[in-house]
C-alpha cells in the first residue's frame, strides 16, 4: 500500500510548497505541470516559491488529459531534466501528471486548483480516447497541498461534483461486497470502511456545502482525499467504482454533450441503490442538498442517452462483477428503472 506522506488541506497552505518539497528531499529540478488557466491561478505562483526555495524549475501547459499529450509531455518532461512533478491544476492535469510521473518513475505532488473528483491523491486516472474514457493504474501522489483559499476560487459546479462522485462510494462498495460474495473476489474490510466514511461524512454535512464559502471545501477535501487512499489499500478503483461508474462512462459514450464525470456518478448511484433495495431516496436528497443533478435533464442529456448508457453499462468493464450482472439491463428495465427514480420522466 503507498500513500501520500504529507497531505496539507487549509487556508493558504500552497505558501508552503517549498518546504514540504525540501521534506521529501527532492533533486534541484523540478517541472510545475500546469494549464493555461490554472497557470494564473496557482501554476506560476507554485513555480516562484519552489524558486524562492532553491529549486530549479520548470513550468509546461497541458492540455486535455489524453494519450497522445502524455506521450508529449513525457517527452518535453525527460528533456527538461525534471527529476520531480508538481501538478497545479483540476482533475485532467493532475491525471497527466500522475500517469507522466509513473511512466518517467519519479516522484509528484498534487496541488488542486478545483475538486471535481476523488482523483486528488488516489492512483487511478482517465484518460479520453475518440470513442471512450479510460481509467488506469499510474501513481499516488508523494504530498498533496488542498489550498482551501484557491479551491473556493473554483466554479461551485466543480465542488458539487466531486462531492457527489465521493457519495457515490455507497454503491461502489455495495457491488464490492457482492461481487466477494458471488465471484469469491478479493476484499478488503479496510478499503471498504475508509470509502464508506468519506461518503458518509459528504452526506452529513450536505447542508454545508455552499458556494463561495472556503468551510464548505475544508469540508468536502478531506474526504476526497480519504477516497483516494481506499483506492490505494485496495490496489484498484474498487471501493470507489462500481455500477454508477461504469454507468458514467457509458454515458460518455452515448451522450452527445457528456456532464461532468461526479455529476453523472451521483445519478447512476440513484439508479444502482434502487437495483440494490437500498435508500435511494436519501442519496437523491443529499445530491439535491451539494446542489448537484438528479435527473437527465440537469445533467443536460436526454432519457434515451440515459436508457443507452444503463443498458450498455455492463460491457465497460466486463471483468468487474456489479449488481448490472453479466448481461446488463434490458431496454424495459433501463427505462423502468431511470423513470422510477426520476431520472428520466
Amino acid at each position: 500500500m503507498v500513500f501520500p506522506r504529507t497531505v496539507l488541506a487549509g487556508h493558504g497552505v500552497l505558501r508552503e510548497i517549498g518546504e514540504v518539497a525540501h521534506t521529501f528531499d527532492f533533486p534541484s529540478r523540478g517541472v510545475v505541470v500546469t494549464g493555461p488557466r490554472t497557470a494564473g491561478i496557482a501554476g506560476n505562483r507554485a513555480a516562484e516559491l519552489l524558486k524562492e526555495s532553491g529549486f530549479d524549475i520548470s513550468t509546461l501547459l497541458a492540455g486535455d488529459a489524453t494519450p497522445a499529450e502524455v506521450d508529449r509531455l513525457a517527452v518535453e518532461v525527460k528533456g527538461l531534466g525534471g527529476r520531480f512533478l508538481v501538478a497545479v491544476g483540476g482533475g485532467s492535469k493532475i491525471d497527466l501528471t500522475k500517469v507522466v510521473a509513473a511512466r518517467l518513475r519519479i516522484p509528484y505532488m498534487s496541488v488542486p486548483t478545483s475538486a471535481a473528483h476523488d482523483g486528488i491523491s488516489s492512483p487511478r486516472a482517465s484518460l479520453r480516447e475518440p470513442d471512450r474514457v479510460t481509467s488506469i493504474e499510474a501513481v499516488v501522489p508523494i504530498g498533496v497541498l488542498a489550498d482551501t483559499e484557491i479551491i473556493v476560487q473554483a466554479p461551485f459546479r466543480l465542488l458539487s461534483s466531486g462531492c457527489a462522485d465521493v457519495i457515490s462510494n455507497v454503491t461502489a462498495v455495495l457491488d464490492w461486497k457482492l461481487a466477494a460474495r458471488l465471484r469469491n473476489e478479493e476484499y478488503s474490510s479496510t478499503a471498504v470502511t475508509l470509502a464508506e466514511y468519506a461518503a458518509q461524512e459528504i452526506i452529513d454535512h450536505q447542508n454545508l456545502i455552499k458556494p463561495n464559502l472556503e468551510e464548505s471545501v475544508w469540508i468536502a477535501i478531506r474526504p476526497m482525499i480519504v477516497a483516494g487512499i481506499a483506492m490505494s489499500v485496495a490496489g484498484s478503483s474498487r471501493p470507489c467504482s462500481g455500477s454508477e461508474h461504469l454507468f458514467s462512462h457509458a454515458l460518455d459514450r452515448s451522450a452527445q454533450k457528456p456532464s461532468l464525470h461526479g455529476e453523472q456518478c451521483g445519478v447512476g448511484a440513484i439508479m444502482m441503490m434502487y437495483l440494490h433495495g437500498g435508500d435511494w431516496r436519501k442519496l437523491k436528497t443529499a445530491l439535491h442538498a451539494i446542489g448537484a443533478p438528479t435527473t437527465a435533464r440537469e445533467l443536460g442529456v436526454t432519457s434515451e442517452e440515459v436508457i443507452e448508457a444503463l443498458v450498455s453499462a455492463h460491457k465497460v468493464r466486463p471483468e468487474r462483477y456489479t449488481i448490472l450482472g453479466d448481461n446488463g439491463l434490458t431496454r424495459d428495465a433501463a427505462e423502468r428503472l431511470a423513470t422510477l427514480t426520476g431520472v428520466i420522466g
